[in-house]
């Protein structure tokens, strides 16, 4: 993509990005909404569904909900983020001048997400994406009770604990790392396997797997202590069986400004203190 095909105009005509098919997207919040006001009268985008780039603004989580929209049966793009939510660990700082040589010169990170087919106590299968993470959550009082199985073999016959997850490196700082797991680097090609407070066994901390690995997680119990599956922000209640594997078919591409990608980000977390 040639940035210098359209300088910004000095005449205050907004610069015109429809050639280069750069949309906007923007969250409800205020200031993704100020954000996208102060954009639209600085540039001219092209219309979201024919864009090929698409600009988000908001934090992490609509980060989330614009490539949830993609893997749900929009047609994949990339996706450059610019910060106007909270934390905004998948975003780039909010800028306002220079857009178009911002995502020209930014660095592409692939991210896979997980597959999660959940079978409730009731027979019934939902199949849901990931990006982050894949948790199963106890729903009462009881704590869960969890049979863990990895490519079809059985890990650990019972899991006594407030749940587990299965995370992705680009999920790894998140959930995953607040409940004790690893970080994984963008280049790892692996999953963490973590438990959320575990009772028994005591002292299991979790697994990496390779990332072509095939969980199967089976409560025991399942109708007195009920559980509950979350991907993403999508919930599955009562659950019987969860499925999860890798599904690289479906790989997505975010953008960063070189200098703050999401690949050092991930690794520098490694070093918090």
């Amino acid at each position: 993509m040639n940035a210098d095909a359209h300088p910004p105009a000095g005449d205050g005509t907004p610069q015109d990005l429809r050639p280069l098919r750069i949309g906007l997207l923007a969250s409800n919040r205020a200031a993704a909404q100020s954000a996208e006001a102060l954009l639209r009268r600085q540039y001219t985008f092209a219309p979201a569904d024919d864009a090929e780039v698409l600009v988000a603004l908001g934090g992490d989580g609509f980060m989330l909900h614009t490539l949830h929209g993609m893997l749900e049966g929009g047609e994949p793009r990339p996706v450059f983020g610019m910060n106007r939510g909270t934390v905004g660990f998948l975003m780039n700082d909010w800028r306002l001048d220079c857009l178009a040589e911002r995502i020209a010169a930014a660095k592409a990170i692939k991210v896979a997400p997980l597959e999660m087919r959940a079978t409730t106590v009731g027979g019934e299968t939902h199949a849901h994406a990931a990006i982050n993470e894949v948790s199963l959550l106890r729903e009462t009082r009881q704590t869960a009770k969890i049979e863990v199985l990895v490519d079809g073999r059985v890990a650990l016959p019972e899991l006594v604990c407030d749940g587990v997850l299965v995370a992705t490196p680009a999920g790894s700082s998140a959930y995953n790392l607040s409940a004790g797991g690893p970080i994984l680097p963008l280049q790892a090609r692996m999953l963490a396997l973590t438990p959320i407070s575990p009772f028994r066994p005591r002292r299991w901390s979790g697994a990496l797997l390779p990332e072509d690995t095939a969980v199967s997680l089976r409560v025991l119990e399942p109708e007195s202590r009920t559980v509950s599956a979350v991907a993403d922000q999508f919930e599955v209640r009562d659950v019987a069986q969860v499925d999860i594997a890798l599904d690289r078919g479906r790989s997505l591409t975010l953008l960063f400004d070189p200098e703050h990608a999401l690949d050092e980000r991930i690794a520098l977390e490694q070093f918090a203190t």
